[in-house]
């Protein structure tokens, strides 16, 4: 286990680098989509060893730029490092340790988690800090949490909550839980017509006051989901925003004046879409010496900027390459063939909604692979299970079995569909080699 102490003071938080590495020596089989037989019965850390090249492996296939991902953990590092607030990237988006370990690295704070399936993946690779940005009242997994805080002092975890009932029945559940720590609990301030979180700010403060009074929770903060408010950058969205974000300062302001937090307090907002407005109105509550009398962590949740993509965050990030000097890089692309030309300006590929992302916009044809590759001008169509509808301008060459290579929109949809996901070292490469593979746990 790796545990240093950071500048601020605090312990850094760990990972088990070692049973990440032991994902190495993982038996590949056919239940790898698009990994060649070649590779069946070898371990992952074997087959690399044989420096395999993209073009050995079937189709359809996703794959991860070595180069992109590196760069991005390094903008946005650098980024929160400069604007003073912590990361605690949405491990959800990917799934994969690996892509953890290199972001605790980096620097982050702590792991974000949706579900508490996937604090207890986290867990098992040693993971010390975690924060769940989701109500907790399963009674089986808050046990189980009790348990970990009991067992290991050194494991942090904070959960959410909306509503009085919540708590209630939180330290209900508790009441026979092993240990007699108490379980660290942000008040989550929602918006009207937006997910979970409490409607008001008044609601919120009775929610405060609900954990305050409880046995074997205590109050560690608020935080909260702007992305659920808005969908683009149009002036009245982000001015919903805003909004949304200066009524969690709000919040938090008020429960700190009214001495509500008995051990310091996190802030914590941001998607990757709106990262620069949380930035923009919370970053100033950030006291992590307790100068103003409230240790204070302002604590950024983006996930998908690790791998970021060629579709809606392309459109919306802040660091898109329009909008930043530092621009984020898509790292994520799909590489399908065509099978079928059965009309002149039709070519139907082997890929479809089981292979790729489709929520946030269909995929988008760049260029035909191979070391003859070119720019395709077309547009895919639909995605039926496992066709995609690659739609041609009139005359244009695409022959049966040529491997176009696809952008793609939404990370967060893209690794669900793939258990392990060759990393190439270049994907603009006329044949890209493969570098290394990421596991997913879905």
């Amino acid at each position: 286990m790796h545990n240093e102490v950071n500048s601020l003071g605090r312990n850094a938080v760990a990972i088990d680098e070692d049973v990440v590495a032991g994902l190495g020596d993982r038996t590949i089989g056919p239940e790898h989509k698009g990994l060649p037989p070649a590779a069946w019965g070898r371990t992952v850390r074997e087959f690399l060893a044989t420096a395999p090249s993209l073009d050995q492996f079937e189709t359809p296939l996703l794959t991860i730029d070595r180069s992109a991902v590196e760069a991005n953990v390094a903008v946005m590092a650098d980024w929160a490092s400069a604007a003073g607030v912590q990361l605690a990237p949405h491990g959800k988006t990917t799934m994969s340790p690996q892509l953890w370990a290199q972001q605790l690295a980096a620097g982050c704070w702590g792991i974000t988690l949706a579900t508490i399936w996937q604090v207890q993946v986290a867990r098992s690779f040693g993971v010390s800090r975690v924060l769940l940005a989701n109500a907790l009242v399963d009674p089986v997994g808050l046990h189980w949490v009790a348990a970990e805080l009991a067992n290991d002092p050194a494991f942090e975890f904070v959960c959410w909550a909306d509503s009085v009932e919540t708590i209630e029945l939180m330290d209900e559940h508790l009441r026979s839980a092993p240990g007699s720590a108490k379980v660290r609990v942000l008040v989550e301030l929602g918006g009207p017509h937006g997910r979970t979180g409490a409607r008001t700010v008044e609601q919120a403060h009775a929610v405060a006051a609900a954990i305050t009074g409880a046995r074997r929770l205590t109050l560690a903060g608020v935080g909260g989901y702007e992305g659920a408010l808005a969908h683009d950058r149009m002036a009245g969205a982000t001015d919903t925003v805003r909004h949304y974000l200066d009524e969690l300062a709000r919040l938090h302001r008020e429960l700190a004046a009214a001495g509500r937090y008995p051990d310091g307090a996190i802030v914590t907002a941001g998607g990757s879409a709106y990262p620069d407005l949380v930035v923009e109105r919370l970053a100033s509550l950030a006291d992590e010496q307790g100068a103003q009398g409230v240790p204070t962590s302002v604590v950024l949740r983006s996930g998908a900027y690790i791998i970021h993509d060629d579709g809606f965050y392309a459109g919306i990030s802040p660091f898109a390459a329009a909008r930043s000097e530092k621009p984020l890089r898509s790292a994520m692309h799909g590489w399908a063939r065509a099978i079928s030309r059965p009309e002149p300006e039709l070519a139907l590929l082997d890929a479809g909604r089981r292979d790729l992302p489709f929520d946030e916009g269909l995929p988008v044809p760049q260029y035909v692979a191979g070391p003859e590759g070119s720019a395709l001008a077309a547009t895919v169509s639909a995605l039926n299970d496992q066709h995609a509808f690659l739609r041609l301008p009139e005359g244009t060459e695409l022959a049966v079995g040529a491997v176009v290579r696809l952008g793609l929109s939404h990370p967060c949809t893209a690794f669900d569909k793939w258990r392990l996901i060759p990393v190439i070292d270049d994907a603009d490469a006329k044949s890209p080699r493969v570098v290394d593979f990421l596991h997913t746990f879905f």
